[in-house]
């Protein structure tokens, strides 16, 4: 006999996970989620938040240092304290997991506390609890991934999880992978003035962006100082006696690699789901590659159960979840619901100059054959980002040449992740090229830079 029983037990509180629950209890639907940890899951703990705080931090840092273009003058030098830096960071994740606390008790969702698996379709187990479930959605996330034959110790070899609250900050660093988590710490740890290394194994940094993003983002973190190796392994990576770690950057081409030393290794290659004492294979839930297997509906091979999120596979983003989420509750519910759209997920990366984009590079059109337009406007032409002195970067628009159908944006600027949010709604409505030329945008503002894009690429540009 099951001790409870509810419509839809969810099992991880990330973004994926809270948001399913909440919508499954404003449908009228008992619903309960379990969590092994803190609630928001890695995102809102370990994650999206806390490293969004340290990242504010280091370009507030950055300010400081610049202050001098804005007319102030501060006498002596700029000091951190450290442990300040990082108790905010967790102060702000303390915070919001406070206020997933609120809504589960505003909407009435039952948080359970501990470890959860499936013991058959409509039951999971939660030590020695029994809890029944006419749905049981599965937001377990993930966890990060390293090299072969490399363990992640926490010390030497940190994930993006010891990062976090990395105490001293190392003289010199290695990340590893050149992802968004990659690029953001290496900003971070460049910016309070750590030697940085970056190492990608593909051609450039952000390799699934746009090429001449990739590439201004190259060109300005090679201004700050970082040392950047693409189209790189890092290899042999071993301890030193005495403290910090030996690594040979070979070159994918071949030929000799360089060693270098360094104190501290983060590994930013990639994350796996958390599939592993679910109880997934014996309900019959096929599991490829560390990622459940879901339908566009995110229902799993086994009826009643469901996935979404990480654990569901790429892209590996919060607002990806929690889409997700709201779709496979309401397909639950009843509702027609409509299903996630993959190719209007905008992608954000936090550094400084921030990235962003939504829809299809250049050279994917290239590839599909497809006749294109293409507007820039570089920030340099833009009133209100030299007025900021963020002239840095450009809003780059692609468009089907015979429909003026928007096929992508590329960003890579100030306030670049606010921005998308522009183009990511038009594509929502399908939008021309003429409905954005006929907003009227704010002058002077940043987001005048996309109209700008849009005019250079349909020739009604007038300011660049």
């Amino acid at each position: 006999m099951a001790d409870s029983s509810f419509d839809v037990v969810v099992i991880g509180s990330g973004p994926g996970g809270y948001v399913a629950a909440i919508r499954a209890a404003q449908l009228g639907l008992t619903a309960a989620c379990i969590e092994r940890a803190e609630l928001g899951g890695i995102c809102l703990n370990w994650g999206c938040i806390p490293t969004k705080a340290l990242l504010h931090s280091a370009k507030l840092y950055e300010e400081m240092n610049n202050s001098k273009a804005f007319g102030f003058t501060v006498a002596g030098e700029i000091t951190v304290d450290w442990s300040q830096v990082i108790k905010r960071s967790r102060q702000v994740a303390k915070r919001m997991n406070r206020g997933i606390v609120a809504l589960f008790k505003k909407y009435g969702v039952t948080h359970v506390e501990g470890e959860a698996s499936i013991e058959r379709p409509g039951v999971v187990a939660v030590g020695e609890r029994r809890i029944a479930a006419k749905h049981i959605i599965v937001a377990t996330g993930a966890h990060p991934r390293s090299l072969p034959g490399v363990a992640i110790d926490g010390e030497r070899v940190m994930s993006y999880k010891q990062a976090l609250v990395i105490d001293p900050m190392p003289k010199r660093v290695l990340v590893v992978g050149a992802g968004a988590i990659g690029v953001e710490f290496a900003y971070f740890f460049d910016a309070f003035g750590s030697d940085v290394t970056l190492v990608e194994a593909l051609d450039h940094v952000l390799p699934v962006e746009d090429t001449e993003v990739s590439e201004a983002l190259e060109r300005a973190f090679k201004k700050k100082g970082m040392k950047i190796h693409t189209a790189t392994f890092a290899k042999d990576i071993t301890p030193i006696d005495g403290g910090g770690v030996r690594v040979t950057l070979a070159p994918r081409a071949g030929g000799e690699g360089e060693s270098i030393e360094v104190d501290r290794v983060l590994m930013a290659v990639g994350v796996t789901g958390n599939v592993g004492g679910l109880g997934l294979e014996a309900c019959g839930v096929e599991v490829e590659r560390g990622q459940i297997k879901v339908d566009r509906d995110l229902a799993t091979t086994c009826p009643g159960i469901y996935a979404l999120g990480d654990v569901a596979g790429g892209p590996w983003l919060a607002h990806k979840a929690s889409a997700e989420a709201i779709h496979c509750v309401e397909r639950i519910a009843g509702h027609a619901g409509k299903p996630v759209d993959y190719a209007n997920i905008p992608g954000c990366t936090y550094c400084e100059p921030q990235v962003a984009s939504v829809g299809l590079t250049e050279r994917a059109c290239a590839e599909r054959g497809l006749a294109v337009k293409i507007g820039k406007f570089p920030f340099s032409a833009s009133g209100k980002a030299v007025a900021l002195d963020e002239k840095e970067g450009f809003v780059k628009l692609i468009f089907d040449a015979g429909t003026g159908e928007i096929l992508g944006a590329h960003l890579i600027g100030p306030s670049a992740t606010e921005l998308i949010a522009e183009v990511t709604l038009a594509r929502s409505l399908e939008a021309t090229e003429a409905e954005i030329l006929g907003t009227i945008h704010a002058h002077p503002t940043l987001a005048e830079a996309i109209h700008e894009a849009v005019g250079q690429a349909f020739g009604e540009g007038v300011n660049y």
